[in-house]
Order: C-alpha cells, then sequence, then structure tokens
C-alpha cells in the first residue's frame, strides 16, 4: 500500500469528522484539531490510500527552531500497515527542509508500539513526565537531533 501525504486542510478534517474518535483516536477532540490546523505556529498533515481514503494524520507545533511532534494517529483498520512510519518520515523531512534542529514529543509510557517507531527513527529518551497521561501514566520524553 502507497501513501500519499499532503498538507492537511478543513476539509480534510471535516472528512473525517464523524469517524474520529471511533476510528482514529479518542485523545485529540474535533475543535482542537480546528485550532491546530488553523494556527500559524503547527503543520498538520494526512496520509491517504491509493483509494483516497484518509488512514492517518500527524502534526508538529514550530517552536523557534524546534518542533513538538502533537500526534500521529492511524486509522485504526490501517495499524501495523507502515502508515505512521511515512507520516513520521514526513514531518522529520519537513522540519529539516525548513531548518528546524530538534524535534521532541511525549510518549505515553505504555504505548509500545509508538516508542518502537520512534526508536525505529533514532529518538533518544531524555525524560519522564510522571503521571502526565490523566493523572495515572507516565510520558517518556523522546527527541532527535536533526
Amino acid at each position: 500500500m502507497s501513501i500519499h501525504i499532503k498538507e492537511m486542510t478543513i476539509t480534510d478534517l471535516e472528512e473525517i469528522k464523524d469517524i474520529l474518535y471511533s476510528d482514529f483516536d479518542d485523545f485529540w477532540t474535533y475543535s482542537i484539531l480546528k485550532e491546530e490546523i488553523e494556527s500559524k505556529n503547527s503543520y498538520f498533515v494526512v496520509g491517504k490510500n491509493d483509494s483516497n481514503e484518509i488512514v492517518g494524520f500527524a502534526g508538529i507545533k514550530v517552536i523557534i527552531d524546534e518542533a513538538d511532534i502533537m500526534n500521529i494517529v492511524t486509522r485504526r483498520d490501517f495499524r501495523q500497515m507502515g502508515v505512521a512510519s511515512s507520516l513520521l518520515e514526513y514531518l522529520i523531512d519537513y522540519a529539516k527542509s525548513i531548518n528546524l534542529k530538534k524535534i521532541t514529543l511525549e510518549v505515553n509510557e505504555n504505548n509500545l508500539s509508538a516508542i518502537h517507531l520512534y526508536d525505529k527513527f533514532n529518538f533518544d529518551n531524555i525524560g519522564i513526565r510522571k503521571k502526565y497521561y490523566n493523572g495515572e501514566s507516565d510520558a517518556f520524553i523522546m527527541s532527535k537531533n536533526l
């Protein structure tokens, strides 16, 4: 399966609005995603398959010369097919193209597939935010110099 990646628009968000929570992730609400897409400091992308269906999305927030990965989300029925890897690789290339120096993120200590993804792209675990997720799970802080 090939993934075609492009900048996310409000039209893309509207396309997945009704399945955002059921098929993607319940971590981000429609209104928060809309606000991020419209922010001049954020850059969000969608991944589409050959049938032009949105199978994933991801975004960064640019802060001076660094990027913070806001999220990488794959549609549930397309997980383990390389969608997240394609999205992450695209974001890394984009960050390099605008001369950013570093990419940082927080990931739930229990999200082993995401941790594996970031390890695969040579992110370093640089710290822990205790009870970051719902006051229960810790977050690993991971970073990659570009």
